[in-house]
């Protein structure tokens, strides 16, 4: 069985090309779909021209792919990033769009080298020290405000100048009372087609990729309303009595990008170099980014049929190396995006040439119709953004935080309140304050907060039992993972729970997915001793705690009672 299934492991590198590339290119393609109009959204959310996230889907593609260490992640700029780059284009700039594009270049620059660094130093394993419910906290804040600020977009109204992201939240409403109904029908257009496709299941429709319907049907309504030639706008033409009303369409409503690709290179200004603020961009955009895409590619790994395992310290190098070269020349920073990675894996995509054809396909499009581009409406692209946003921020997620406890839900919405009020790194750190308070008032002692206390026996040629003493949780068990991966395989490992104070959610998610994994390679996983700790909620990878009548049971051992 496991001959068959070694046999059936897709070769990589130009063996790999060989084998695959029909398949590799057919997905390369439908993902290239895909990503096209993510990248020009994402790009223009994030105070970016719309070729420069089109500059770092192919420099993901072609370059990022032949180096990195995964198997079915597509690289690209992606949605988590707008809130980061965009923040560093205004903090930087002070109102100097350009000016603040060029020194948020250089800001990706310097983070890039920082991701260089952090793989080579193998700190990919860092990424368990942020909680889950933390980071998914992070993720639900940047769906938040992306929402509240491509809202605008969509409706074909721009919120007042300098405001502040509460205020154009408020604004919402004053924006739907005075829509531009031509820019507002593609706008809902779009939205209204993500949502149908959302719920059908007829796999052949499925095949052809809604944000790709989405573009489509805003270049045709586009079209029909000659957004090409500025105007009266057709639809409801004398709305004009309705106050503050934006009464004309025009060009300024499609993307603006140059019929020259080489036109599109900018280079980075470091002038700024010495200032906090960009410390705090570089900071920010290495932190982000690294954290998410360590985390697509660890969600990609599960979902890939061949149960491949990404080399993540290979990964954050590759990333940081493609992020160095589109800083340089004007492109956005660059993930491991997980929609784009799931749609890969989906579409039947076997190696990374399939990461090196979306690349490639994106390079050959701007180059050849640019003018196609142009005519593609914002308030589209903007509804793609939105739908995003809300998948992020969805009821969804706070549901499925609070089924795994009720401490989970109060990290998860500090991290946001945080991420909002403040800004992305200090709701991060509230986060993180907050788990930590919550395990102190749940009796860990302050010297295990940092430091794991365990043994490792190997009692036979073929048995390694790990006994854990005390508390196990995501800021000390760093260590123990570290040591985890240097197990053989094939053989039986074993967890003696039964004096393990506590258990937080990081950890019980840690000890499940290696489980699975060991397993998976033709090996044996046990977990003894959870009987003897009761669970914080329902959910089986809930944090856990040792019973009293336990607890009371091995102090008394322990005293020779």
């Amino acid at each position: 069985m496991s001959a068959v299934l070694l046999t059936a492991i897709p070769q990589t590198g130009l063996a790999g090309l060989k084998e695959n590339w029909r398949k590799d290119l057919l997905s390369g393609f439908l993902v290239f779909l895909i990503a096209l109009p993510l990248c020009l959204g994402i790009s223009m959310a994030s105070g970016f021209p719309p070729s420069a996230g089109i500059i770092t889907a192919i420099i993901g593609g072609v370059l990022v792919s032949r180096i990195n260490g995964s198997f079915m992640t597509v690289n690209g700029p992606a949605a988590g990033l707008i809130v980061v780059v965009l923040g560093a284009v205004q903090e930087l700039g002070e109102g100097d769009a350009m000016a603040g594009y060029r020194y948020a270049l250089a800001a990706i620059v310097v983070a890039s080298v920082i991701q260089i660094l952090l793989g080579l130093f193998k700190a990919g394993r860092l990424s368990s020290f942020f909680p889950a419910s933390v980071v998914h906290g992070m993720l639900a804040a940047i769906g938040i405000i992306i929402m509240a600020k491509q809202i605008h977009v969509m409706l074909g109204v721009a919120p007042e100048k300098g405001s502040s992201l509460l205020s154009t939240i408020a604004q919402i409403p004053h924006s739907l009372v005075n829509l531009n109904p031509d820019i507002a029908i593609i706008g809902f257009t779009g939205l209204a087609i993500l949502i149908i496709w959302s719920v059908i299941k007829n796999p052949t429709l499925k095949m052809v990729p809604a944000p790709l319907l989405v573009v489509l049907s805003g270049i045709a309504l586009a079209r029909y309303f000659d957004l090409e030639h500025q105007h009266m706008y057709l639809f409801l033409p004398d709305a004009h009595f309705l106050p503050h009303h934006e009464e004309t369409v025009g060009p300024a409503f499609l993307v603006a990008i140059s019929e020259n690709f080489m036109s599109s290179f900018y280079f980075p200004d470091f002038s700024k170099i010495a200032t906090l603020e960009f410390w705090e961009a570089v900071v920010a955009i290495s932190l982000v980014g690294s954290l998410e895409s360590l985390l697509s590619a660890i969600a990609v790994d599960k979902l890939d049929p061949y149960k491949r395992h990404s080399k993540l310290d290979r990964d954050l190098t590759a990333v940081g190396v493609g992020n160095l070269v589109a800083g340089m020349i004007g492109g956005l920073p660059m993930i491991a995006e997980i929609v784009r990675s799931s749609a890969n894996v989906n579409n039947g995509a076997k190696t990374q040439w399939a990461n090196f054809f979306h690349g490639a396909f994106m390079l050959a499009f701007v180059v050849l119709f640019p003018r196609l581009i142009h005519s593609i409406p914002l308030a589209a692209l903007a509804s793609l953004l939105v739908y995003t946003g809300f998948r992020l921020a969805s009821p969804k997620s706070f549901a499925e935080v609070m089924g795994i406890g009720k401490e989970q839900l109060f990290m998860f919405v500090v991290t946001i309140i945080g991420v909002l009020a403040t800004d992305l790194l200090i709701g991060v750190a509230l986060g993180i304050l907050t788990k930590f308070a919550i395990h102190m008032l749940r009796g860990i002692r302050p010297n295990n907060l940092f430091k794991i206390y365990y043994t490792v026996e190997h009692q036979a040629p073929d048995t390694t039992v790990i006994n854990l003493v005390g508390a196990a949780i995501f800021s000390n068990f760093l260590k123990l993972k570290t040591e985890l991966a240097t197990l053989d395989q094939g053989k039986t490992v074993v967890f003696q729970l039964n004096n393990t104070f506590l258990l937080d959610h990081t950890v019980m998610e840690f000890l499940h997915s290696f489980q699975h994994d060991y397993e998976a390679q033709g090996g044996h996983c046990v977990l003894i001793g959870m009987e003897f700790h009761n669970a914080y909620s329902e959910h089986p990878l809930a944090a856990r705690r040792m019973k009293p009548d336990h607890m009371s049971r091995r102090k008394s051992d322990q005293r020779g009672i």
